[in-house]
C-alpha cells in the first residue's frame, strides 16, 4: 500500500520576463524595470504564470496524460521573481487508500535558488479542493472600492469574447509576444506543444499560456479600473474541465467576478474565466486570478 508521501523535484530553472513592453492603461507594468523601481521592487518581475510550466513534468510523471485533461494548478505568489533568478519547483503527492496508487493532490512549492519562496499552492486532478478554495474562505471583503468602483461580486463580463490562439498570434498589448516566442524561451519544452506526436493528434497549449489566452482580450470584457495604477498577480489557478487547448482552435471566454478584497497597500479583485469551445460548446478550462492593485500608484487614491 502506498502510505508515504512522494515528492518530486525538477532541476533549477531560469524562467524569462518576456513582459517587458506590457502596456495596459496607457502605461507600462510591475515587468518593466522602472515601474516596478517607482514600487519599490528592484527589477522588472517574471510574470506569474511561468512558473506553472515548471510543475509540468512532475504531474504528468505522476497522472500522465489525465494531467492535461482534467489537471488543476493552484497557487499563491508570495515572492517576486527578477529575470535571472533561477527556481525549482516540486511537488508532494499524497496515497490514496487501499491500493498502491498515488492519491489526485499535492502540495507544490516554487523556491529560488538561495531558498526564498516564490509560490505555494496545489496541483489536483478533477474535483479534489484546491489552495485558492482555502484562500476565498479567508478573504478580507472589500465594501467601498475606490480601484474597483463599480465592480460587485457576481458581475459578468459585458459580453463573451472570441479567442484564437496560433503559434503566430500576437496577443494583444497585455501579452506583446506569440505562442511561438513562449516556446523558445519555456523552461519546460515538449513535443505535445508544437506537433501531433502526442494522444490528440495536435499541438495543446501549455498550461501557463491558458493564462495568456484568457487575459488577451480582456479590453472587450468592460470590466475597467481607475487609472493610472499598477497590479500583480496575488493568486492565479488554473483548471482544466475537458482540456487540452488546443493550438489555432477558436475558444469563447465568459467573465465572472467572484469577490473584492483589500490588503493593506492593494485593492484586489478576484475574477473567473470559463473557456468554452468554439465548435463544441463545452467549457474546457477555467482560471480564476486574483489580483491586486498597488493604492500608492493610483494618484487619486484616499490618504
Amino acid at each position: 500500500m502506498f502510505t508515504t508521501p512522494l515528492e518530486l523535484s525538477g532541476p533549477l530553472r531560469s524562467p524569462r520576463n518576456l513582459l517587458l513592453d506590457q502596456t495596459y492603461g496607457d502605461h507600462a507594468s510591475i515587468h518593466d524595470p522602472a515601474t516596478a523601481r517607482q514600487l519599490g521592487v528592484s527589477g522588472a518581475a517574471v510574470e506569474g504564470p511561468t512558473h506553472f510550466s515548471q510543475f509540468d513534468p512532475l504531474a504528468a510523471r505522476a497522472w500522465g496524460e489525465d494531467w492535461f485533461t482534467s489537471g488543476c494548478l493552484s497557487a499563491h505568489f508570495e515572492a517576486i521573481c527578477l529575470e535571472g533568478e533561477q527556481t525549482r519547483a516540486s511537488a508532494v503527492f499524497t496515497g490514496n487508500s487501499p491500493g498502491n496508487t498515488i492519491g489526485n493532490s499535492a502540495r507544490i512549492r516554487t523556491v529560488k535558488e538561495d531558498g526564498t519562496q516564490v509560490l505555494s499552492g496545489t496541483a489536483t486532478l478533477g474535483d479534489a479542493p484546491t489552495a485558492l478554495d482555502e484562500r476565498l474562505a479567508r478573504l478580507r471583503p472589500l465594501d467601498e472600492p475606490v480601484i474597483f468602483e463599480g465592480w460587485t461580486p457576481g458581475r459578468r463580463g459585458a459580453a463573451p469574447e472570441h479567442v484564437r490562439m496560433g503559434f503566430d498570434t500576437h496577443m494583444g498589448d497585455l501579452y506583446p509576444f506569440t505562442l511561438r516566442d513562449k516556446l523558445e524561451t519555456i523552461t519546460e519544452t515538449s513535443p505535445w506543444y508544437t506537433g501531433s506526436d502526442n494522444p490528440w493528434g495536435r499541438p495543446i497549449v501549455p498550461i501557463e499560456m491558458i493564462s495568456v489566452l484568457s487575459m488577451a482580450t480582456w479590453a472587450e470584457s468592460g470590466l475597467t479600473k481607475a487609472e493610472p495604477s499598477v497590479g500583480l498577480f496575488l493568486d492565479l489557478q488554473i483548471k482544466l474541465l475537458g482540456g487540452p487547448v488546443f493550438v489555432d482552435e477558436p475558444y469563447v471566454l465568459e467573465r465572472e467576478v467572484v469577490a473584492l478584497g483589500e490588503t493593506r497597500r492593494t485593492e484586489t479583485a478576484w475574477v473567473r474565466t470559463t473557456v468554452t469551445g468554439g465548435a463544441t460548446g463545452s467549457p474546457v478550462a477555467e482560471v480564476l486570478l486574483h489580483q491586486g492593485v498597488f493604492k500608492e500608484s493610483y494618484p487619486h487614491y484616499p490618504a
